[in-house]
């Protein structure tokens, strides 16, 4: 007899809760072999395959395409074992249903009390397991299962599949309940309150601005998220400075001209980052709130903002510290074309350093960007366009550029701030300057 295993969404990278069902690869009934993957899943960071650790018949698929689950809901049920499709699936779906009277367990939540049912029945070892096996029906309803939603992990506010469904059904705007849970988390005696409250709360709706209404979810969620977080948590601030680009813009013409692989005006900028951090390495750094601890980091993995289809991405060079600017150039054109194809890998999105934000490809001087959490700082990159500038004495038309340092004022002050913008700056106006770190 072929026995039922259920798959959950697994944790596929760093600091991700949740993902959205792209596309179904199998259906129930199909056979499907260990490591095969089972589904195609869009999260903040990239778009994923996922393999199903099982082997044998699909008998149940968990979630429409187009619909989000957190991580640690189930996915699929296989029932390992069976032979062929028909007779496995239908045995498989027979017991499931046999294990509680209730409709297909709602994600995160029904899940776990219909399996121990199935585990029981397979393999009846001892006489204590017996009376539970007699009473499956009210496993549903049964008190425990509220606690599910706080160990499930989800998006802020973490709540559990089981009251933003509740919540839904019955109107609620989850946005407008202040939790009473660990910080603020919505649980389901705050919805009930919700609903037991006089109906100027259902009037609210009515007042709510007309207009095309997008979710805040997937890529756009995330990185709603974690700007958010950032101005929450890190008080920052910005300096700026105009430089005199045209000997590094000369610098640059001079590298093309010989043969080899064309140089990037970003990868100056990188490896000018790059020595200026080793300087100042106050700048490569994150904040541990746990430990009340400022951790300076010896590696610097630069991030880059690249505009896609999707949204705004941050890819991560590693080890940019130890690259030339033709690797760097090669590095940030492999990835950027990656992440305008949506095929960047959760690991190519995390684990950055320090940020280089290029905004003069928007044809903008300057900008006071949000630091991307949990970095320190942020370069930001104008526009290089002619300028009337004062050189050697006299006015003349000079290839200028703006460019401002956004940083977390708690892992320095102002002094190192400015010391990095001013030799970032002089770098620029002066390559030779560079020579010395090289």
């Amino acid at each position: 007899m072929p026995q039922v295993m259920e798959f959950k969404l697994p944790d596929l990278g760093e600091g991700l809760t949740e993902a959205e069902i792209v596309r179904w690869l199998v259906a129930v009934g199909d056979v499907v072999a260990i490591d095969q993957p089972v589904v195609e899943v869009e999260t903040a960071k990239a778009m994923v395959e996922v393999p199903c650790p099982y082997g044998g018949v699909v008998t149940a698929r968990f979630g429409e395409e187009g619909e989000e689950l957190p991580v640690g809901a189930p996915l699929i049920t296989v029932a390992v074992g069976a032979e062929s499709a028909p007779a496995g699936a239908v045995e498989a779906v027979a017991d499931a249903q046999a294990s509680a009277d209730a409709p297909r367990p709602l994600i995160g939540y029904g899940s776990d009390h219909s399996r121990p049912a199935r585990r029981r029945r397979v393999r009846p070892v001892t006489a204590a397991v017996s009376a539970p096996v007699a009473a499956p029906a009210p496993v549903p309803v049964a008190p425990a299962a509220p606690v599910a939603p706080v160990v499930a992990a989800g998006p802020v506010p973490v709540i559990s599949p089981l009251v933003r469904k509740l919540a839904r059904d019955n109107g609620v705007d989850l946005r407008a309940l202040r939790g009473s849970g660990p910080e603020g988390l919505i649980l389901r005696a705050d919805v009930e309150a919700a609903l037991r409250a006089p109906e100027p709360v259902a009037a609210a709706p009515a007042a709510a601005p007309t207009g095309e209404r997008i979710p805040l979810k997937g890529l756009r969620g995330a990185v709603a998220e974690k700007l958010s977080r950032s101005r929450r948590e890190i008080p920052e601030a910005t300096c700026w400075v105009d430089a005199d680009a045209t000997e590094l813009m000369a610098a640059r013409a001079a590298m093309n001209a010989v043969d080899g692989p064309k140089i990037s005006v970003l990868a100056l900028f990188a490896r000018i980052c790059t020595a200026a951090l080793a300087k100042y390495p106050e700048l490569n750094s994150t904040v541990d709130l746990a430990a009340n601890e400022i951790v300076r980091l010896p590696a610097v993995h630069l991030g880059f903002a690249a505009q896609t289809g999707r949204g705004l991405m941050v890819p991560v060079v590693r080890d940019a510290h130890t690259r030339s600017p033709e690797s760097l150039s090669a590095e940030f054109a492999r990835l950027t074309e990656l992440a305008r194809a949506g095929k960047l890998a959760p690991s190519d999105l995390t684990g950055g350093t320090f940020t280089l934000n290029n905004y003069g490809v928007f044809g903008v001087d300057g900008s006071t960007p949000i630091i991307n959490h949990p970095e320190a700082a942020m370069l930001g990159v104008g526009r290089i366009i002619p300028k009337p500038w004062v050189h050697r004495g006299e006015l003349a038309v000079r290839q200028v550029v703006q460019l401002s340092l956004t940083f977390d004022h708690r892992v320095c002050d102002g002094g190192a701030a400015g010391g990095f913008l001013r030799y970032v700056a002089d770098c620029v106006e002066n390559p030779a300057v560079l020579l010395r770190s090289l």
